[in-house]
């Protein structure tokens, strides 16, 4: 029982980083498909705004997941 807690289980490790991955670079990316699907309607001005929300959100969320992983 008392190796139970010196060994190391990594189960939910994977999971735990492919959360991180989707909300640093997963959503940044489904903004800015929407903002292509607004382009293609017409809506350029709402587009633009889309395109620079995704684009902050990569930049910073880079940042922070870039300086967790180290």
């Amino acid at each position: 029982m008392a190796l139970f807690f010196l060994e190391p289980h990594f189960d939910g490790l994977i999971w735990l980083v492919l959360g991180i991955l989707f909300v640093g670079f997963g959503i940044p990316i489904i903004i800015a498909i929407i903002g292509g699907v607004k382009w293609q309607r017409g809506k350029k001005k709402t587009a633009k705004i889309l395109y620079i929300i995704a684009a902050v959100y990569a930049l910073i969320s880079a940042g922070i997941c870039g300086s967790l992983g180290m």
